[in-house]
């Protein structure tokens, strides 16, 4: 027998969800639970007590319920860039920045430990994860490149973009296969390797930038 359901698609007698936070916690339950590829928007919206519109109304996508506000938390991770003082060296700004990012009050920890955990191991999450860092990369990158007198395409700035990615997703690899571990702990500690002399300004121009601005 067909379930019954209203206009919207909703299951009638369930409580709906009222808030996007709500449905983003639901998904995420339901992703540890029975897997990211194995849970259709259409369980999620019934067990959200809500039609499939409607959590459409709140992400645009399936992986967007993963990712949360990212969005929203890029602008406060540029903001923290825009505020920085002046006299704090480049690669010190970025590691500083980097774990302000990624600094969370008790119970957001366990969400951000399970968001991490299926975004690093959900294979059909990386193609979406690949643009979630791109942009990730490009605040740090335009802080350097505004720091250092460079654009963000040019070498350095694009370098450490990557170089601040890569030590904030080995941290990220290392906590969750460790629990006892601290993230800030970890994610300072993978930061400052990367902690260079000097270096060039531009793709191809070879202008060193003295140690104190970096």
């Amino acid at each position: 027998m067909a379930r019954r359901t209203g206009p919207d698609g909703a299951v009638p007698g369930r409580p709906a969800v009222t808030s996007r936070a709500e449905l983003e916690r639901i998904c995420l339950e339901m992703f540890a639970a029975q897997g990211f590829d194995a849970t259709s928007v259409d369980e999620i919206a019934a067990a959200a007590g809500i039609g499939r519109r409607t959590f459409f109304r709140y992400f645009a996508s399936k992986n967007d319920a993963v990712w949360g506000d990212f969005d929203g938390r890029l602008e406060a991770f540029a903001r923290w860039f825009d505020d920085c003082p002046d006299a704090l060296p480049v690669v010190e700004a970025i590691r500083r920045g980097v774990i302000a990012f990624n600094s969370f009050d008790g119970p957001a920890t366990v969400s951000v430990r399970d968001r991490m955990r299926l975004i690093l191991g959900s294979p059909s999450l990386q193609a979406y994860s690949t643009l979630r860092y791109e942009a990730w990369r490009e605040v740090v990158a335009r802080f350097a490149a505004t720091r250092l007198g460079a654009t963000p395409q040019d070498l350095i700035p694009r370098t450490l973009g990557h170089l601040a990615l890569g030590a904030a997703l080995a941290a990220y690899e290392q906590w969750l296969v460790d629990e006892h571990t601290d993230l800030i702990d970890l994610l300072d500690a993978a930061l400052r390797l990367v902690d260079l002399p000097a270096v060039p300004v531009g793709g191809s121009r070879t202008r060193a930038v003295p140690a104190r601005a970096i």
